[in-house]
């Protein structure tokens, strides 16, 4: 008789996703004592461009970790400049922040030191390691199969009492355990990293400039690169042209953004790549033995500049409510379900205001749209939740 098999090695959490959020949910589980799984299936093209506000600070001080992750290797922002309702720049520097500057992020880097944090904090992270086939089980764990993405023979299940979906904008535990996604529009970027300026002065602003059919956004890299993305729909002429000229002649037409380009040279582009920016969230961000948190939860636009800042925090909070749902607080997951969406309606104010402030092109179908979805479907007012 051959002996029976090895029962699957047992969690508390396994956490979906080793991003910004995913890290911060696998840190406060692991800080309250919890066996935590942080399977980081390392796939998709590598982020870049991304920001940190300030008030980040604050968040990764609540897990501990703000000096290893945010000590060196990116560079500080001071202040944004942007051309928006006017041709003119209007510049907002943080010299009187009270949380001081923000940051342009080493994206890599900074999903790294979480993660090395997260591991320092006791959890066990697996690298390159996606979670597929999750089954609820009829004792009310989970049984989940780990794939090996990068071919080393790791593929292993494991099961355990609760999952945190961190998986990004596809939500893909919480779509397959019915949760239902909705999108607010369909926002495209269309973007390339520049090579690095010859004697280029150091100016780690950033900007953003409107035109007819969307806005354009530059950044300096930490690696001194320079990002530059134009976001519009995709059902527009100007996003289906994809093409290295056209995406330049484009970028050229450009008032200010073409300034901080040109020194880093514009003759031989490659295509610019294409994402997703839209506005999304969940149904519902939490159901039998799971809960979403980042952008699974709640995606947001990037002119927020609040996408990082909302994973920590949405992951934060995930953590804190599922320890306390496994120590038998049932209000727990509907307080953080509440969480998300007051995060969510302050960020609907805001995206709807803003929006509101360009009035160059009202008979432009990307900002007459924006327009109607202003006036149409006005914010919640406080107490009410918007689908």
């Amino acid at each position: 008789m051959s002996p029976a098999p090895a029962p699957a090695p047992a969690y508390d959490v396994v956490v979906a996703g080793g991003g910004p959020a995913g890290c911060a949910a696998a840190l406060t589980l692991a800080h309250a004592g919890r066996t935590v799984l942080l399977a980081d299936a390392g796939s998709g093209p590598p982020k870049a461009g991304e920001a940190l506000v300030s008030m980040g600070r604050l968040l990764l001080a609540d897990l501990g970790v703000a000096e290893p992750v945010l000590g060196s290797g990116h560079l500080p922002c001071h202040g944004n400049l942007s051309a928006w309702g006017s041709p003119e720049l209007h510049a907002v520097d943080f010299l009187h922040d009270p949380y001081g500057h923000g940051w342009h992020l080493d994206r890599p880097l900074f999903d790294r030191r979480l993660r090395a944090a997260a591991g320092a904090a006791g959890a066990e992270v697996a690298e390159h390691t996606a979670v597929r086939s999750p089954s609820r089980q009829s004792d009310g764990t989970w049984r989940l199969a780990l794939r090996d993405r990068a071919g080393g023979g790791g593929d292993r299940t494991v099961c355990c009492r609760w999952v945190v979906d961190a998986t990004g904008r596809g939500a893909a535990i919480a779509v397959r355990s019915g949760a239902r996604r909705r999108t607010g529009d369909q926002l495209t970027a269309l973007h390339l990293t520049l090579d690095p300026a010859p004697q280029t002065p150091l100016d780690g602003r950033s900007l953003v400039e409107s035109d007819e059919d969307g806005w354009w956004y530059t950044a300096l890299l930490p690696s001194r690169h320079r990002l530059v993305a134009y976001f519009t729909d995709p059902d527009l002429p100007v996003a289906a042209a994809r093409g290295a000229e056209r995406f330049r002649r484009r970028l050229l037409a450009t008032r200010h953004i073409s300034r901080r380009a040109r020194p880093h040279g514009l003759t031989t582009l490659r295509p610019p790549r294409r994402a997703a920016a839209h506005s999304a969230h969940l149904d519902r961000v939490h159901g039998d033995g799971w809960t979403a948190a980042g952008d699974a939860a709640a995606a947001f636009d990037p002119l927020s500049s609040q996408g990082i800042l909302t994973a920590l925090y949405t992951g934060l909070s995930a953590g804190q409510a599922v320890d306390a749902r496994l120590h038998g607080d049932r209000a727990a997951l509907a307080d953080y379900a509440a969480k998300v969406s007051t995060a969510r309606t302050a960020y609907q104010h805001g995206h709807r205001a803003v929006h509101a402030q360009e009035t160059r092109w009202p008979d432009r179908p990307f900002w007459s749209r924006r327009q109607w979805s202003f006036h149409h479907n006005p914010p919640p007012t406080k107490g009410e939740t918007s689908s």
